[in-house]
């Protein structure tokens, strides 16, 4: 009996490898930045097609625009340019990086304020963001917000319709579980589930290919930053970057790697590496955790690598993720790294593991003042 043909482990990204091979390592513009890269193992950046403006509609103070453009591999990224409407240029920029969250099926529209929003950003914003959407708000404070997909979210999610067959299995068992339970999962639930499965295959693909998710990840933010640099009506001398959770790692490391961040916002995304061992380390997904990244130093240290970025560094103090020893130690290690400087300023914030409407607020004051909003 002739076995049925083995599904691709990377299905919709079967041009990965080739794209990595072609562009084997981001050249950074610094020494430590550099050092880093190597870490992530983060691709060289080809130049992304030209932007693609789908719709724009004004409401409630901000102009939205759906934006898309293609990487040179993989699905095409989708983004949202958010503005305060009638606001004139040039304007600071900030990239809004959106969490981790467990939900794969959605990437940046939980940060945007959309006519129609998908159940799942819904839940996303109501879930982590107080309510919120983060990008529009900080537009309407005088920002120009690029709020874009990641690798492996939203419209960059792998097509998971045919899965591998260890996600499969894993994703079957799970839909059993929910028949026998009576719950009816939505679509956007059943690509979650298989995508948490997933994820380490994607972790095994890009250790294959010398990269890693994180690097994968950060490849796609730098090739964000460009293109908020160069849109119409930015001021690419004032650019800043802002996350919560995986977003806020992804804006320490976007920090860390382009010296064109001025201001970072890391919001419950900071410890030390020692403190996740032995009873936190499973709570987090393999974007806090590449091989050997702690031979650069411990995570706190990486604002060190930063050429010109001042950082808000926002704690909760009952964060189910992480312990809060590791993140007051991390505090202490950044105001030892940063003194006599005005680089770092850490807040610590009551309650669990949420950005919540006063750490937005904050965030954004910290925004204004430091770009000069």
């Amino acid at each position: 009996m002739t076995q049925a043909p083995r599904p691709s482990a990377i299905p919709g990204y079967d041009d990965w490898p080739a794209y990595v091979r072609r562009h084997p390592r981001h050249q950074a513009s610094h020494a430590p930045g550099q050092e880093l890269s190597d870490a992530l193992g983060v691709p060289g950046l080809s130049a992304p097609s030209a932007v693609t403006v789908h719709w724009e509609e004004t409401y409630d103070g901000a102009t939205t625009s759906q934006l898309s453009w293609q990487l040179g591999f993989g699905p095409r990224s989708t983004g949202w340019l958010v503005r305060p409407a009638g606001g004139t240029g040039p304007l600071p920029g900030i990239l809004a990086l959106h969490c981790h969250g467990g939900n794969k099926f959605g990437g940046a529209d939980r940060l945007v304020d959309l006519p129609e929003a998908h159940p799942s950003a819904a839940a996303a914003r109501a879930g982590h963001y107080d309510g919120r959407a983060l990008a529009t708000d900080i537009a309407r404070r005088g920002f120009a917000v690029l709020a874009p997909d990641s690798f492996a979210w939203g419209s960059r999610r792998f097509d998971l319709s045919t899965p591998p067959w260890r996600t499969g299995a894993a994703a079957a068992a799970r839909l059993a579980q929910w028949r026998e339970d009576g719950v009816v999962p939505s679509d956007a639930d059943e690509y979650n589930a298989a995508a948490a499965f997933h994820e380490d295959t994607v972790a095994k693909a890009a250790g294959l290919l010398g990269t890693s998710l994180a690097g994968m990840v950060a490849h796609d933010d730098l090739a964000a930053l460009d293109i908020l640099a160069a849109l119409p009506g930015v001021d690419s001398g004032r650019l800043g970057c802002i996350g919560f959770s995986g977003g806020g790692g992804r804006s320490l490391t976007l920090a860390a790697l382009s010296p064109r961040i001025r201001a970072a916002v890391v919001a419950c995304m900071m410890t030390t590496f020692e403190s996740l061992l032995p009873a936190y380390l499973d709570a987090h997904s393999w974007l806090l955790q590449t091989p050997g990244l702690w031979k650069l130093g411990d995570w706190p240290e990486l604002t060190g690598r930063s050429a010109a970025a001042r950082f808000l560094v926002q704690y909760a103090l009952a964060d189910e993720l992480f312990p809060e020893d590791g993140m007051r130690k991390a505090h202490r290690l950044l105001e030892a790294l940063h003194s006599g400087t005005d680089t770092y300023t850490g807040r610590f914030w009551p309650g669990g593991h949420i950005f919540t409407a006063g750490m937005q607020d904050e965030a954004i004051d910290f925004l204004a003042e430091t770009l000069a909003a």
